[in-house]
């Protein structure tokens, strides 16, 4: 036990803090040190015996975990809003950097996936088109709010068009606001030139991973969604099943129940009415989430084996909203499980079990 180490890193922008303990707990070396490679690895190796890292996920997390992990035996980046007992007592880089190693030590961390399956470009482009996506309908909200601020109704998405803005622009009374407005569409012609070049990088990193082709098959799944499903699970072998795909997207469903039993006459019995909450899972990748739905939606309004599928859950008196649900967990059992295989979308098998 006394060769084993583990190391809590609480990572900084210029700086990093190192709790060093053995496997007894014992704290054997607390450091300061510079947030910066070759100080981070030369600090590691002057560490003797079977060394684990740990650390919190965040904009350095990716770029340690790669750095580390040739270097000892084990680096787990946890997910700081799981680690509530990082929340109790005295708060400092060094008694949080303490904690992570004593919490790394007895394994009571909830690890962040970081793996290596050669998709780190494709997570790139993913990134920037994502980026430009989110930044271009900010600035089409502006645009709108322009306009609902003087009381001009702007629905639709003609005030977006290149031909019709003179005819907007001169909606607008006041010239501050006129050129307010006219920057505002300069900053969308350019955000749209960009992501246009972002959309086209990243289709093109897309077509070198064969699961590509795979997931396009699959209707409401374009090339647009199959690369970034691509970018964003990296690989299908890190969910046991679909039921922890569905935690990852936002789609698993969680009860929380209160009160469950009572005493009566000196007996223990079950409540008959119980106080049962149930709901979405909060924790979840945002992206993926967005993505499913929004394949849920689009399949449910065109014609297809999807659009049957949800016409059907209607049918049998489910709400359209838990239809939609039902539709997006089930695409995302069937994405699942297609990449797993690797084989083609079988329509016939919608109403089976699909992973």
């Amino acid at each position: 036990m006394s060769s084993v180490k583990c190391i809590g890193l609480d990572v900084h922008q210029a700086t990093t803090v190192a709790a060093v303990v053995d496997g007894s707990g014992k704290l054997v070396m607390q450091a300061i040190i510079e947030t910066k490679a070759s100080t981070v690895v030369e600090f590691i190796r002057g560490i003797a015996g079977e060394v684990s890292v740990t650390l919190e996920e965040g904009t350095c997390a990716a770029w340690l975990h790669d750095l580390l992990l040739p270097h000892v035996h084990r680096v787990v980046v946890c997910d700081p809003r799981k680690n509530a007992l990082l929340k109790q007592g005295n708060k400092s880089d060094k008694i949080d950097a303490r904690k992570l190693a004593d919490l790394l030590r007895t394994n009571m961390l909830s690890s962040v996936y970081h793996g290596q399956t050669g998709t780190g470009a494709l997570r790139e482009m993913a990134r920037s088109y994502l980026a430009l996506t989110q930044d271009t309908t900010r600035v089409m909200n502006r645009i709108k709010a322009v306009y609902r601020g003087r009381g001009i109704a702007c629905a639709g998405q003609k005030v977006y068009t290149a031909r019709h803005r003179d005819a907007w622009l001169e909606k607008l009374s006041e010239p501050s606001r006129r050129r307010r407005a006219a920057r505002l569409y300069e900053q969308l012609d350019q955000l749209e030139r960009l992501r246009k070049q972002a959309r086209h990088d990243l289709l093109e990193e897309s077509r070198k991973h064969p699961a590509s082709r795979w997931l396009r098959q699959i209707p409401s799944i374009g090339a647009i969604r199959a690369a970034l499903l691509i970018a964003l699970m990296q690989t299908p072998h890190r969910f046991r099943s679909k039921r922890q795909l569905w935690a990852y997207s936002g789609l698993g469903l969680e009860t929380r129940d209160s009160a469950e039993y009572r005493i009566r006459d000196g007996h223990l019995q079950r409540a008959r009415k119980q106080v049962t909450v149930r709901g979405l899972n909060r924790n979840r990748n945002r992206h993926l989430k967005e993505l499913f739905k929004s394949a849920a939606i689009g399949a449910s309004t065109q014609p297809g084996p999807f659009a049957d599928y949800y016409a059907g859950l209607l049918q049998k008196g489910i709400k359209p909203a838990m239809a939609r649900l039902t539709l997006a967990r089930k695409i995302a059992a069937i994405v699942l499980a297609v990449w797993k295989k690797g084989e083609r979308f079988d329509k016939t098998k919608l109403n089976t079990q699909a992973a």
